[in-house]
């Protein structure tokens, strides 16, 4: 991997975002920017199979609200982190963090699929006033700790 590693931090792209001023800087603030706008409304929406604003918002509604940001927010967190991740591919890829986050990434995905093609297709019989069956308070459940995770791992990144 360490070759992989050192082909892409030879890249244009890696030489251009390590070697130009405020880019990578940027980088990081585009990147923090995504991180919120993804587990801000991630974490609201889990609040809400957990039962907050129950008699206030139906799930269906807090849903159609918060995911297409959660979802934005997830493009530009995805982006910036590749872009950055290639500017310095060896530090990072060889980080005791990386596979906890690439792992849990891919738990967050895993989660989100299991949850939308499984119990949120019978959200017409739990959406209002009624506690959201197990399975969507579980999945709310490993949501907000997979995300706190992801990005604790993140931060770690530059630590380990």
């Amino acid at each position: 991997m360490d070759e992989f590693y050192d082909w892409l931090e030879r890249t244009e792209l890696g030489e251009a975002v390590r070697t130009t001023p405020w880019v990578y800087s940027s980088l990081e603030t585009v990147h923090l920017v995504g991180i919120a706008v993804l587990v801000g409304p991630a974490i609201a929406f889990d609040l809400r199979l957990l039962g907050v604003g129950r008699r206030l918002l139906p799930v269906t509604s807090a849903a159609r609200h918060l995911l297409p940001l959660a979802r934005f927010g997830f493009v530009i967190a995805a982006l910036s982190g590749v872009v950055m991740f290639v500017s310095g591919a060896a530090a990072v890829g060889n980080s005791a963090a990386a596979p906890w986050k690439l792992g849990l990434l891919l738990l967050a995905g895993v989660n989100v699929a299991v949850f939308h093609l499984g119990v949120y297709r019978s959200v017409d019989r739990w959406d209002v006033r009624e506690v959201a069956p197990a399975a969507a308070r579980a999945a709310g459940i490993v949501s907000t700790l997979v995300w706190v995770g992801v990005i604790a791992a993140g931060r770690l990144l530059a630590y380990t």
